[in-house]
């Protein structure tokens, strides 16, 4: 993998990590999960990737019909690469999971590609009031949960996708997880070029050292050649500083509200796009160039934005 002269930033809107009553700048209704994509966009993101949420209760959802009250907003307004989730909340069955992918036809799609513990009761140390009574058991949980990704759940969701001609955006929490992509690579599902998003900082997956880092890209470029370009997604307070790192180190970029609800230490990002506007800060102090959603388009190969299905 070249170093490349054009860095992607990918923006997570709101995702299914962070519950409503941590942060009063989280996304929830239609209204602001577009207003913060369209946000993101105009600050630099090539790429959002989107989750929906129960406007009443701000609870992860994959009804598809909560993705289309934003979705068809957004790229009225905006022509920025739509990234929807097939991860939805590890509460979720796969099938659940998959239908805004399958039914909607999104330029790109996030994919996981491993079962994992996915620890989040942890933050009930430092959130103790919440707003609605799922919140504090959907956390403490969670310590006895694991997100079921099985080989069998993984090639269903490639296989279901495969007639809509969506990219998956690999989502690769641990060393063994780029060897699952790796097996279906051979297998011929996963087509290049590759997305391959290393996910670091996140109780259950690899941690957030240099030293993680390093080695996750050492494999990556092992594995893959020149036939995948790399992002990372570094969650709480790794985010920038793991985001700087891959941008130093040839790879692309993700932040967002559902990765991290921070903008320096003790501060809370009051928007995506701040989140956004640090990291371009960044990229353009190393020379190098924030990438367009064409650029993006162009460097993953992706459909385009007419072919999707909202």
């Amino acid at each position: 993998m070249s170093k490349p002269k054009k860095v992607i930033i990918t923006c997570a809107v709101t995702g299914a990590i962070h519950t409503p009553s941590m942060s009063p700048h989280l996304p929830i209704t239609p209204d602001e999960i577009r207003d913060a994509a369209l946000g993101a966009a105009e600050a630099g993101a090539a790429i959002v990737h989107l989750h929906a949420r129960d406007p009443q209760n701000g609870k992860p959802t994959q009804d598809p019909n909560e993705f289309r009250k934003f979705l068809p907003q957004i790229k009225a307004k905006s022509n920025v690469v739509i990234n929807l989730t097939t991860g939805g909340a590890p509460t979720m069955g796969v099938e659940e999971r998959l239908q805004p992918a399958l039914q909607l036809k999104p330029e790109v799609a996030s994919l996981n590609m491993g079962s994992m513990n996915f620890g989040l009761y942890e933050m009930l140390d430092r959130f103790k009031d919440f707003k609605y009574d799922w919140e504090k058991p959907y956390l403490a949980e969670s310590d006895d949960r694991i997100f079921r990704n099985t080989f069998k759940d993984i090639a269903y969701i490639l296989e279901s996708c495969s007639a809509n001609q969506t990219r998956f955006e690999i989502e690769c929490y641990d060393i063994g997880h780029l060897y699952t992509a790796a097996h279906f690579i051979d297998r011929g599902l996963i087509k290049p070029p590759f997305l391959i998003q290393s996910v670091f900082g996140l109780r259950g997956g690899i941690g957030n050292d240099v030293e993680d880092v390093m080695h996750m890209k050492r494999t990556a470029d092992r594995l893959f050649g020149d036939d995948y370009y790399w992002s990372v997604l570094g969650a709480g307070r790794g985010q920038i500083p793991i985001a700087t790192m891959s941008a130093a180190m040839g790879g692309h970029t993700r932040v967002g509200l559902e990765d991290s609800l921070w903008d320096g230490p003790g501060k809370l990002a009051q928007s995506n796009a701040a989140q956004v506007k640090r990291i371009r800060t960044v990229i353009e102090a190393l020379s190098l160039e924030v990438a367009t959603p064409d650029d993006a388009r162009q460097m993953l190969k992706l459909k385009g934005g007419d072919n999707v299905g909202f």
